[in-house]
């Protein structure tokens, strides 16, 4: 087994070095899930309701579909939910132009897995032309073999959809990829899928059920790096 030590406070095991590595998106490749929850808290105060931190964090994880539904659940007729997914996007768009960063550690682990000859590939919840600009903008578009985005699958996540599509493309087994997730529904996703999954925790960390379908916990993707490196040899 693959094991080494970064921090006192964790430790991240890995079985065996992957053939390749799907990373979810946002709170995983970019520090975006904040924007996101500011930007619906935001539109949905426009339409003249509140919405707390606590309840937002439940769709994390969760394609439009779900969160629609979840809209219509917790406010009823009263909330013209259809209203709001391009007010709520306009207004994420608008703060990634200002605010938009990557997630620490992610231009060093990419930079491992090129090195390892490894190919990395992403499955996401969001549309790809807006994964395909914030790449663009952050300068990691050619980083990627390919992305899986909407209109990619037919189930979001936590269906296995995303990252079977993923795999398939990129002609490897599931159970010879590793996962980078940072949700619940991401890491149920993934684990359905059969994949080797490690949770790297934004807004919310593992419960005792997303835990038992983890092959482990990071703290932070420099971590996931410095795993990988005690697999290849090269630590």
């Amino acid at each position: 087994m693959c094991a080494m030590v970064l921090h006192t406070k964790a430790r991240l095991d890995l079985p065996r070095l992957p053939q390749a590595v799907v990373f979810d998106m946002d709170g995983l490749l970019l520090d975006t899930e904040r924007l996101w929850m500011a930007a619906m808290i935001e539109t949905v105060a426009d339409h003249g309701h509140d919405m707390s931190t606590g309840f937002y964090q439940t769709m994390l994880g969760n394609p439009w579909d779900g969160i629609r539904a979840m809209l219509v659940a917790e406010y009823g007729p009263e909330l013209r939910v259809d209203d709001i997914r391009p007010v709520w996007t306009g207004r994420f768009v608008d703060l990634c132009r200002e605010q938009l960063a990557l997630k620490s550690g992610v231009v060093e682990l990419l930079d491992l897995l090129d090195a390892l000859g490894i190919p990395a590939a992403v499955a996401t919840s969001s549309p790809k032309d807006l994964a395909i600009e914030h790449f663009d903008h952050l300068g990691i578009g050619s980083r990627f073999k390919l992305i899986v985005a909407q209109g990619d699958y037919d189930k979001g996540k936590p269906d296995p959809a995303p990252y079977l599509v993923a795999t398939n493309r990129l002609g490897v087994r599931p159970q010879d990829c590793l996962a980078l997730e940072d949700s619940h529904n991401g890491v149920r996703s993934a684990s359905s899928a059969g994949m080797m999954t490690v949770m790297v925790p934004d807004l919310l960390g593992p419960t005792d059920e997303i835990s038992a379908l983890c092959t482990g916990v990071g703290i932070d993707l420099h971590e996931v790096r410095n795993a990988l490196s005690v697999c290849s040899g090269k630590a």
